[in-house]
């Protein structure tokens, strides 16, 4: 069969792109219910305030510098005598009372980079600022412990660099209904036909038909596991809820999968940052405490590790347009029934010693909290993943 004639003719010319959103997924498929933990990692993306979240409520220096941005003391939930959290974050505080919430202050990394893009790729790949890794730090996780099913799936329509490993690449799906539906296309099923080929001489063509045989397998196995579950709960109406709806669902079906990923965008607040973190925070918050709920009504919550990070923090020093510029170091929130100690991890950093950006500066290398969930969670050894030996946190 003529390559070029091959490609054209058949569906999968136009879905090549879609590949990676299920590429790569349960060789073994096993039939065991989960006996093991889970991670769950939610990204807010775009840089969350992290200032304006867990918030320094008598710090002089904060009040100063953002005289229009500062929320009031009044205003907030708090947490101690020093902080207090975004009152949108009400089902946080919530959880937060049940001991069920960790919140690390000062995390980020030496020389942090400013950019979207690169700082997420950074805390993707778990690399140094002036290192470029093509694999992501779960990717390399299913690279080096795939003897089981220990896959991950990002709830999302295309695949983060996160989830791509050197020999593996985790799954990408909204909706298991779909990508099973895209693989029993006809046109799918008759390219599989020829994978006796002679074209499969050609390395590429040969990687795909691998890719899409595996693709075929995996979209079954999900959409048949995740179907025998039907959740009660109510979730609120948005986006991100969805999401962690399909990963509730997943995990309550018991799926094979140890790592979920999702993401809630839209924290980038160069102008007029009150309203929009206020709508973000309470989607986020409002979406959590149902996606708990959920876990904890088929028992699965006490197997489950939450980590919510953002790229990178904001400047300390409000803008001229009411909103905050790219900062550096910030916080992440650890939820979980395993925690030691919940609460306040550390102490928010100094903000009388900013670095000379005007930011904070970091104390906790976000690496750091990937080694100790590596390593205490997924109990597997960390160095292998993150390519060096980490000081271990005492969170979990």
């Amino acid at each position: 069969m003529d390559r070029r004639k091959f490609i054209k003719n058949t569906s999968l010319a136009s879905s090549l792109f879609l590949v990676p959103s299920f590429v790569r997924a349960f060789e073994d498929i096993a039939n065991e219910k989960l006996g093991f933990r889970r991670l769950v990692i939610i990204q807010l993306s775009g840089g969350n305030d992290g200032l304006n979240t867990v918030i320094p409520i008598n710090n002089d220096v904060y009040y100063r510098l953002r005289p229009k941005l500062a929320i009031l003391k009044e205003d907030t939930l708090m947490l101690n005598d020093e902080l207090g959290l975004h009152k949108s974050l009400l089902p946080l505080k919530r959880i937060y009372d049940e001991g069920h919430l960790s919140v690390i202050n000062n995390v980020g990394y030496p020389n942090p980079n400013r950019s979207h893009f690169r700082s997420t790729d950074i805390w993707q790949t778990a690399s140094s600022s002036n290192q470029y890794l093509k694999s992501g730090w779960i990717g390399r996780y299913l690279d080096n412990f795939d003897n089981q099913p220990h896959n991950a799936i990002e709830v999302n329509d295309s695949l983060s660099l996160v989830m791509k490993g050197r020999k593996i690449n985790g799954l990408a799906t909204r909706n298991p209904g779909i990508i099973f539906k895209l693989s029993q296309d006809p046109y799918f099923k008759r390219v599989l036909n020829y994978y006796n080929d002679e074209h499969l001489n050609e390395h590429n063509l040969g990687y795909l038909y691998k890719s899409m045989i595996t693709a075929k397998s995996s979209a079954k196995y999900i959409y048949e596991t995740s179907k025998t579950f039907t959740t009660k709960q109510k979730y609120p109406n948005s986006e991100f809820a969805q999401q962690l709806k399909t990963t509730a669902k997943f995990i309550n079906s018991g799926l094979n999968t140890k790592v979920f990923y999702s993401s809630l965008d839209g924290f980038d607040t160069h102008v007029n940052q009150s309203k929009t973190q206020e709508r973000l925070l309470k989607n986020y918050a409002d979406s959590m405490a149902s996606f708990i709920q959920d876990l904890k009504q088929q028992n699965t919550f006490k197997d489950t590790l939450i980590l919510t990070f953002s790229e990178f923090g904001r400047r300390v020093e409000q803008n001229s347009a009411n909103g905050t510029d790219h900062g550096s170091a910030n916080n992440v929130f650890i939820i979980g029934e395993n925690l030691k100690p919940p609460g306040i991890y550390n102490d928010l950093a100094s903000l009388n010693n900013l670095d000379d950006n005007g930011d904070l500066k970091f104390e906790i290398d976000f690496r750091t909290i990937y080694a100790t969930v590596l390593n205490r969670w997924l109990q597997v050894d960390d160095k292998k993943i993150l390519n060096k030996s980490f000081k271990q946190l005492d969170f979990i």
